[in-house]
This record gives structure tokens, sequence and C-alpha cells, in this order.
């Protein structure tokens, strides 16, 4: 595949509500500011509003030429057209790439060494690793890996390697260093207004940040 973006933003459905910003609305004005691939993570059952969002941002990706990827939830994959990302608890990988077909780009989430071992013999074309920092974004998260856990991991495998975990704009360029080729963030995506503007300056200063 090509080179995997190094700025990974995560539409977060639950912290979008809360702001009083669509997902539509966020993920145009991220992609307006330069972003190149979006993942949609929902937590709860989706409702029909957010089915309609979720079609109406993978049109927006697929005009744009902007990679398009949903947790977990490989219904709302099939359903618009969207690569996948599980987790060590949700569907198999194997069983994944089996559902989604041999296009659509597959990731898988490590907490560990012995994890990303495993996931080198996975059909997915990347993996993460996190928590790199202590994260408010996930309830009962793994233990924080570090940036040692970075480059400890990223000597086991060839795959891109995907940081995530309470990673700011502060510490991504050491993540970066330590081995990652991408930053995957949540909280310090988003500003405190989260309107369209201020989304596309926070992406715009994340972009500078990650080359």
């Amino acid at each position: 595949m090509t080179p995997f973006p190094r700025f990974y933003p995560i539409l977060d459905a639950a912290i979008l509500r809360r702001r009083g910003c669509s997902l539509r609305d966020a993920a145009a004005a991220m992609i307006e500011g330069g972003a190149r691939i979006l993942q949609l993570r929902v937590k709860d059952n989706p409702s029909q509003k957010l089915f309609d969002e979720a079609c109406a941002i993978s049109d927006l990706c697929r005009r744009y030429g902007i990679l398009w990827i949903v947790n977990d939830r490989a219904d709302l994959a099939l359903l618009t057209g969207a690569g996948l990302h599980v987790g060590q608890d949700d569907l198999p990988a194997a069983t994944a790439r089996t559902l989604i077909g041999d296009g659509p780009v597959l990731g898988l989430s490590t907490h560990n060494p012995a994890q990303m071992r495993a996931a080198t013999l996975e059909p997915v074309d990347y993996a993460a690793i996190g928590p790199v920092f202590a994260t408010t974004s996930k309830e009962n998260p793994d233990p924080s890996v570090g940036l040692e856990g970075i480059a400890q991991v990223r000597m086991l495998t060839n795959l891109p390697l995907i940081a995530i975990g309470g990673i700011t704009r502060t510490t991504a360029e050491d993540v970066l260093r330590a081995g990652a080729d991408s930053a995957a963030i949540i909280g310090d995506l988003y500003p405190d207004s989260c309107d369209a503007a201020s989304l596309r300056q926070r992406v715009r200063e994340w972009l500078r940040i990650t080359g």
C-alpha cells in the first residue's frame, strides 16, 4: 500500500456529540484542513442519523480520495465501503478480512510485544500500538507503553505502525522519532469551540507537526 499518512485523525462520535458538532461537518472540516485519512469511532449502537452521516462521510472520502476507516463496526464498514480497524477484543482479524474482502484496509490494535508478534501473522495492512501515554478516550485502557514500547515493537514488524493514546502536539514528534509511522489522534484533535474553522486550523497545525 502507499505510505501511510503520518497524521491519523479519529472522528469520535461521542466527543462530537458532546461538543454539538455533526460528524459530517467535522469530517468536511478535517478534509478541508488537509487530512488524508479519517477513522470513525462509534461505541454506541448506530442510529439512523449516525448511519446517514457515515454514508455522507463515505461519499466525501470517495470524492476527495481520503482513506476511510471504521473502528470495530464491521457492519458500518461494509455498508459505507470503509476499511476496518479491529481491537484485541473485537472481531478476529482473519474473520474481519473474510467479511470485508481483500480490497479494504484492515488495521489491528496491539498493546504489547506478544500481540504485535501475533499481528504480523494476521491478514492486516497496519498495526496500532498503544496507549502510548495515559488517555481519557477509552474506558479501562491497557497500561501505557511509552516511547520505549513503540521502539520495542518497531523491531518486530514491517507493517505500518500507528501509535495511539494520549498523544498531543507536544509529544507527537517524539512518538514519530521513536519509530511510529503515524500518530492517531483523538483528544488533542478537538479544540474547545469545535467549529469548522477551528477544526480546520487544528488539522493544519497537526499536519505541520507531523510533516
